[in-house]
């Protein structure tokens, strides 16, 4: 695309996405309190805020738990050669070490929010400057700098950035694009210039492209080709026929208005309670406004008059409670506070654990399959990319015919053990029907697929011997 095809697709993606803003909006004011400059409306319950960053917090802690080994590279076939096996195993531990190094603890809980409120979030993956710790770097990408377009596949391949950058910045970010003259002096006392970072499918891989938009001239400052995205958008879920997801937050943003608009009539009748609602006789005697209801206070009355009367409350407001409580409990419901967190029974059996564990697998199956295909596959694949570029690990595909990912996190392992547990019982079942029946049980194929369904380390197998005799 050229620098003006590139303006004009993101105006009009810009335009899709407006219908969007408000209800984003209104999901951020209602969950992040105090936003800077969101002008929203007071928050007087702090439920969902609560219950969103727990959620936020157990996805990474589920999918991607820092300082831990989330993923796995493995041959696709059974029983492969063992020297490919060593050397992905090595290639997933140079690849958890640089992750461990890097700010991805950092970035990825950021973008677990945006995902839990908003329904989307953007990760910006990039190749670091030699000399630091870590090769890769990452970045949340504000969803309000994103424009999104899914492609035939199905996944947001098309991603627009618009960020504003200095002229410094700019000229540190493109140190080989041909600047304006005035580009660095021209931002000050402003906001900065407005550029487009484009990426986008092409033959071979992804296009890259930078583009400066100034006085309604379109500037190319880069452009590349890079073997997998750097711009990763994902969803939590979506609605057929649109581009942009649905988080748990805009499901139960209904009971999050209805709560806080409930406590904040609570803390209104507090304050009446508190304080009450007084009457009193005209006399001339009595001036309310220097009359201040404090202990201690002597207040003036005429001779004969009542003086100041408690006015009753028209009615009670203790059903506000019950109302309460609903709501509260509807919106930790929505945002999985009470299926992700630790359980609070100490004395739970095994079963219990696997039964609380099976459940949070049904409920987040279908989120964690979009993850899955959105986020952490294409994530591995393009920080292998610039691995493999600097020369730290082997020229790896991961095409499903040479190497393929096994997912170790504590959510993926879910479904192994149900697996792992099947497979169990089935060899059981055929033990006990004699030896005849376990004849036709290949026992080192059948350790070698549990060890495949629990994710187990290929260096804990022993070479697959028939395979090497043929």
């Amino acid at each position: 695309m050229t620098p003006d095809e590139i303006v004009a697709r993101a105006e009009r993606a810009l335009e899709r996405r407006r219908p969007w803003e408000a209800v984003w909006r209104d999901c951020y004011d209602h969950v992040l309190a105090c936003s800077p400059g969101t002008g929203g409306p007071a928050l007087f319950d702090g439920t969902a805020a609560d219950a969103a960053e727990n959620l936020a917090a157990s996805l990474l802690a589920e999918l991607t738990p820092p300082w831990s080994r989330w993923f796995g590279l493995a041959p696709v076939e059974d029983g492969a050669d063992p020297a490919l096996g060593a050397a992905l195993e090595g290639a997933a531990e140079v690849l958890q070490g640089h992750l461990d190094r890097s700010n991805f603890a950092l970035e990825m809980p950021q973008a677990f929010l945006d995902l839990v409120v908003a329904g989307t979030g953007v990760v910006l993956v990039e190749e670091a400057p030699s000399g630091e710790a870590s090769a890769l770097r990452f970045t949340a990408v504000p969803l309000r700098e994103a424009l999104l377009e899914e492609g035939e596949s199905g996944r947001l391949d098309t991603v627009f950035r618009l960020v504003r950058m200095g002229g410094a910045a700019i000229a540190a970010r493109y140190p080989m694009a041909a600047l304006p003259a005035d580009m660095p002096g021209a931002d000050e006392g402003g906001d900065g210039h407005r550029v487009i970072e484009a990426v986008w499918p092409g033959l071979g891989g992804t296009c890259f492209a930078a583009v400066l938009e100034r006085d309604g001239e379109a500037t190319l400052l880069g452009s590349g080709r890079f073997e997998e995205s750097p711009l990763l958008a994902f969803r939590w879920m979506k609605a057929p026929g649109e581009t942009y997801g649905r988080g748990p937050v805009m499901k139960a943003l209904p009971d999050i208005r209805t709560a806080n608009k409930v406590v904040e009539l609570v803390l209104k009748n507090a304050s009446i309670a508190a304080t009450g609602i007084w009457q009193a006789d005209d006399d001339g005697v009595l001036n309310p406004a220097t009359v201040r209801l404090e202990p201690g206070a002597i207040i003036p009355k005429a001779v004969g008059s009542s003086g100041l009367t408690p006015l009753a409350a028209p009615g009670s407001f203790n059903v506000s409670q019950l109302v309460l409580s609903d709501m509260r409990e509807r919106i930790r419901a929505a945002l999985l506070a009470d299926r992700l967190t630790v359980p609070g029974r100490p004395n739970m059996t095994a079963t219990e654990v696997l039964e609380r564990s099976a459940e949070t697998a049904r409920l987040l199956g279908a989120t964690y399959g979009r993850l899955q295909a959105e986020l952490l596959t294409p994530l591995i694949a393009r920080c292998l990319s610039i691995l493999r570029r600097r020369g730290e690990v082997p020229p790896i595909l991961l095409d499903g015919r040479e190497a393929r990912i096994a997912y170790r996190s504590p959510l993926a392992r879910v479904q192994g053990r149900a697996d792992a547990a099947n497979t169990m019982l089935f060899l059981q079942a055929v033990a006990a029907m004699g030896p005849a029946a376990s004849g036709v049980v290949d026992l080192p194929a059948a350790a070698r697929h549990l060890a495949r369904t629990l994710s187990a380390p290929s260096a804990i197998l022993a070479p697959n011997q028939e395979k090497e005799s043929a």
